[in-house]
């Protein structure tokens, strides 16, 4: 389920980037008010994903998968010019996303960091 949740809050970040571009400086309510309702639920469901997931994995999971759906949004509405340069390092993204599910630790392997480890001495 935690994987799911930040696969959600992934595109959610893709709607509030958008938005934040449609936005005009924050001078166009109904863009703006978009934004802010997404970015909001969008690091709701990465906080919610972090606490299984570790935070590093988490959060260019998040990063590597927003992004590339807000390129790929940005080609299909024509916002940005179709590249297969774009394509083949957005591909690299998602692989790279990819890989990183395989080799995050399980929820059993999550490292306790609520108390600080001390070296000994």
């Amino acid at each position: 389920m935690p994987w799911i949740i930040l696969i959600i809050s992934a595109v959610f970040e893709a709607v509030w980037a958008t938005a934040l571009g449609a936005s005009d400086g924050f001078t166009q309510p109904l863009p703006t008010a978009v934004f802010v309702v997404f970015l909001v639920l969008s690091m709701v469901g990465l906080e919610r994903a972090a606490r299984a997931i570790p935070i590093a994995t988490s959060y260019a999971v998040w990063v590597g998968l927003g992004g590339a759906l807000t390129v790929a949004w940005a080609i299909a509405s024509g916002a940005q010019e179709f590249s297969w340069w774009t394509v083949l390092f957005v591909t690299g993204i998602i692989a790279a996303v990819i890989g990183l599910k395989f080799v995050a630790p399980k929820p059993s392997e999550k490292r306790d960091f609520s108390s600080p480890v001390l070296p000994s001495e």
